[in-house]
């Protein structure tokens, strides 16, 4: 199996959008200056950007979050944000794409983290991050931990954004694994190795190839030409499997498509589906968005990664932090 009917598809997504997922982690705003360039500044070797406009749009977990709400998924976002004008404009943001923000609280000693990304002619020419990568005091934890408890009880799924800002931490993972775990609520990650957590116990986690082979200390190699025949990256995966028993764990790999993971089954690969490739920033939150959702609308292991890697596909097509409608993902399917 490597692809699915559209109408199994469409079962999927009808299913997924009866059910309701939570996403917690480390909340951003992306901002984007668009210009062009036509010399380069006398004062050093570098292009001179003419400022054209400027967009905004949510980013780490709550871009997983707007990937959810953009294919009628119910969705609720728990993070931490400062008090500053970036808070307010992401907020507005999330609002005018239907997440439900009643678990994004306010920290007064802490920056809404913004990532500036400056484009000239569909390139990515410089970054500028304004952020805190402090841990959460006690106290905020508490109050993310008992806003996240009070709606879990309602919730199919939880995703964790883990951008390693400092809202994922040991103490938050712990809790959020053994209040899903009470109840029986799928819990996915998307890990960031220089995090350092204990990921063992996790439903799904979403490594690519780089953070797989860095999670288990393994030197990555050159690639195969197939990833069923990469022996480093097969090793990687097994070691994954054994050191944290994910029920699932989907190493992305670009071009290369995907790679299924499930302990005592062979790995299953799945080819890339895009068509063109402009900006993979963001791919991973539509990957960890779709992968849940499609499991909370009944899909099994292979058919999620198989809707996830179709989603990814779509979103790479497209310039900055990007999301897919039904449409689009149907779409994909049709071709």
């Amino acid at each position: 199996m490597k692809d699915l009917p559209i109408k199994r598809v469409q079962t999927v997504l009808a299913a997924s959008q009866n059910a309701r997922v939570l996403v917690v982690g480390d909340l951003m705003l992306d901002q984007f200056v668009w210009g062009n360039v036509r010399r380069i500044s006398p004062e050093a070797p570098v292009p001179v950007v003419e400022f054209e406009r400027e967009s905004f749009m949510p980013g780490g977990a709550a871009n997983v979050a707007r990937n959810l709400t953009a294919l009628q998924v119910p969705t609720e976002l728990f993070g931490v944000i400062g008090t500053d004008e970036s808070a307010a404009r992401l907020r507005e943001l999330l609002r005018a794409q239907n997440v439900v923000c009643n678990g994004v609280l306010k920290d007064r000693g802490r920056p809404t983290s913004v990532k500036t990304r400056i484009i000239a002619h569909q390139q990515q020419m410089a970054r500028v991050d304004r952020e805190s990568t402090a841990p959460l005091d006690g106290k905020t934890l508490q109050r993310l931990l008992s806003a996240v408890e009070e709606t879990i009880y309602q919730a199919d799924a939880v995703i964790i954004g883990d951008y390693g800002k400092g809202v994922v931490t040991q103490a938050l993972l712990d809790e959020l694994k053994r209040i899903c775990r009470e109840r029986g609520v799928w819990l996915s990650l998307d890990p960031k190795p220089i995090n350092r957590l204990d990921l063992s116990g996790l439903s799904l986690i979403t490594p690519n190839r780089k953070e797989a082979f860095e999670l288990v200390g393994r030197l990555e190699g050159s690639r195969a030409p197939s990833p069923l025949e990469d022996q480093n990256l097969l090793l990687a995966a097994n070691d994954l499997l054994a050191r944290f028993q994910p029920a699932v764990l989907l190493i992305t790999l670009g071009d290369q498509g995907m790679l299924l993971c499930q302990r005592g089954t062979k790995p299953f690969h799945i080819p890339t589906v895009a068509q063109e490739v402009f900006d993979v920033s963001g791919a991973g939150d539509t990957v960890i968005a779709t992968y849940t959702m499609a499991i909370a609308g009944g899909a099994s292991p292979e058919e999620a990664a198989i809707i996830s890697n179709h989603a990814a596909g779509v979103v790479v097509g497209k310039l900055g932090t990007a999301t897919l409608t039904e449409q689009e993902l149907f779409k994909s399917f049709d071709r």
